[in-house]
């Protein structure tokens, strides 16, 4: 095998295996959860467990962190919340629906990009926007809610703002070409902490002390701690050695472990209408990356 295609292997390896790590990692934080930990204070603990263990990897890396510049302060805010919000959803949500309505990310992506970025939107963009609104409107439409295609509980509103806030930070992200990947790594694991402590008051909850958790709970947190360093730079591996469309493609492969996973775990199944609108959503997210083949 020659040394182009070892790298393209452990290209798209890197994908699929950031894709199953997203796909899975609602389980452990529902355990956390069942066992009495808010999803607040897992989600303060899992992050700061993150940049502990990569700090060890990458100790090197925190010598240049005095020099680096305001603005990704608000690269590790937004992603923060695109973090935690999605983290709560998916503890207490259907998985499948939280997913659904995560990937309408593609939708919001599209839309910031060209008002702020001023990208020409493609005709393969306008076609995502519509496919993306038509799949919600399936999916999302309730006759008790007077007909309305809006979330039905505040999980799913939290997975609704958690794309939109996953968008907002790619669209930073592409502005904030000079960070590194290990800086926006950071700055994205401390804004979730950062998060977390907003969270406290309004949540009415509290962040328990380390010495209440027993070893179950920190070998369970200290593993979701090992797939957010894997996914994160699994997939920024991942998506630098392969153009964009084919990446983004290959994470929908996130969906096929949420929904294998979501059956057998949580023993939950979805109705007609969110097959329906989901796949619109998928498909969206293809022409969506199709919009931006050259984005990494």
């Amino acid at each position: 095998m020659s040394n182009s295609n070892n790298k393209n292997f452990f290209a798209v390896f890197g994908l699929l295996f950031g894709a199953f790590c997203w796909g899975i990692i609602w389980y452990p934080y529902r355990l956390m959860s069942e066992a009495g930990v808010p999803g607040v204070a897992s989600s303060f603990y899992t992050y700061a467990l993150a940049i502990i263990f990569a700090s060890l990897l990458l100790g090197k890396h925190w010598r240049g962190a005095a020099k680096l510049p305001v603005s990704i302060v608000w690269l590790g805010l937004v992603a923060g919340w695109t973090n935690l919000s999605y983290v709560l959803a998916i503890i207490d949500g259907e998985v499948m629906r939280v997913m659904l309505l995560f990937y309408l990310s593609p939708l919001w992506t599209l839309i910031l990009a060209h008002f702020w970025l001023k990208e020409k939107t493609r005709f393969t963009g306008y076609i995502a926007i519509v496919a993306s609104l038509v799949g919600a409107f399936i999916m999302l439409y309730d006759a008790k809610l007077g007909g309305l295609p809006l979330p039905r509980n505040m999980p799913e509103w939290l997975a609704l703002s958690s794309g939109i806030g996953f968008s907002l930070t790619n669209v930073i992200t592409r502005k904030s070409s000079h960070l590194t990947l290990v800086a926006k790594s950071y700055a994205i694991w401390i804004g979730v902490m950062m998060v977390a402590l907003l969270f406290v008051p309004i949540m009415q909850t509290s962040i328990p002390s380390p010495t209440l958790f027993g070893f179950t709970e920190w070998a369970v947190m200290s593993l979701i701690a090992l797939l957010l360093i894997a996914a994160t730079f699994f997939v920024q591996y991942g998506v630098a050695k392969i153009e964009a469309t084919r990446a983004s493609v290959l994470f929908l492969f996130e969906l096929v472990v949420a929904a294998i996973a979501s059956y057998y775990l949580a023993h939950e199944t979805m109705e007609l209408n969110e097959w329906l609108g989901g796949s619109l959503i998928v498909v969206a997210a293809v022409f969506a990356a199709i919009q931006h083949p050259d984005a990494a």
